[in-house]
């Protein structure tokens, strides 16, 4: 079966870039500390981690969905100029994140907002199977707008064409974004100290953010590419 837009290779590296992403790392990290600290269970951790991850997954993948189809219900040359506009916007988010890896905290930056993550803090701390299904979707909700550039590149670019084979990738996509999430929960499983992955997402944030503005900016021209005819898939 051919992939035909974008090209598979477009689409995993996007979404490796895109998943090592600070803010839904450091949501999983503490909540698995607030639940090594309530003493639960291995199994336990591993329920309540797998379903914030589920919940993200889905959140993320349902409003991939929606987006798609938006941009599929709008005229054709609209479209094309709407392809422009995201391309230049994502590029800016690149500029942004290389921004933040010489100076982080200065200027405007895409994270969240303070209030929001106030919220996140607090809603971390409950620990039923409900609380980790809404946590897990309100990250999702409240990220996508600031850090999700990369994931609007690739909606942009599966909605010129969207098919089964379209669909699948959004779906492998999301499946790559988790999947830090997950070998993060496993090694905690497993026995890794908590502390230790914390201070490795401290120590690497700043190359985390120039390695998606780089993406960003390469994205960002191939929609514009796209958009004006130079390059065509399939």
């Amino acid at each position: 079966m051919a992939i035909d837009l974008p090209t598979l290779t477009v689409v995993l590296a996007s979404a490796a870039i895109d998943s090592i992403n600070p803010c839904a790392i450091g949501v999983l990290i503490l909540m698995v500390s607030v639940v090594l600290g309530a003493k639960k269970s291995t199994g336990k951790l591993l329920l309540l981690g797998g379903l914030y991850i589920i919940s993200i997954f889905a959140t993320y993948l349902a409003a991939g969905l929606g987006l798609i189809y938006f941009l599929g219900s709008i005229p054709l040359f609209v479209a094309e100029y709407l392809s422009l506009i995201v391309g230049g916007f994502v590029i800016l988010a690149g500029l942004l994140e290389i921004k933040d890896f010489f100076w982080y905290g200065q200027g405007f930056s895409l994270q969240i907002p303070s209030y929001f993550a106030q919220k996140i803090h607090g809603y971390s701390k409950n620990l039923t199977i409900p609380g980790v299904i809404f946590l897990g979707a309100f990250i999702a909700g409240v990220e996508l707008p600031c850090t999700g550039a990369p994931y609007l590149a690739i909606i942009t670019l599966l909605s010129l064409n969207f098919n089964f084979q379209a669909f699948l990738l959004l779906i492998l996509y999301n499946i790559v974004f988790v999947a830090p999430l997950v070998v993060i929960l496993l090694l905690v499983a497993l026995g890794t100290n908590v502390s230790t992955i914390h201070d490795w997402k401290e120590a690497n944030k700043p190359f985390m953010r120039l390695a998606i503005g780089l993406m960003l900016i390469a994205l960002g021209w191939l929609l514009i590419l796209i958009a004006n005819g130079t390059i065509n898939f399939g």
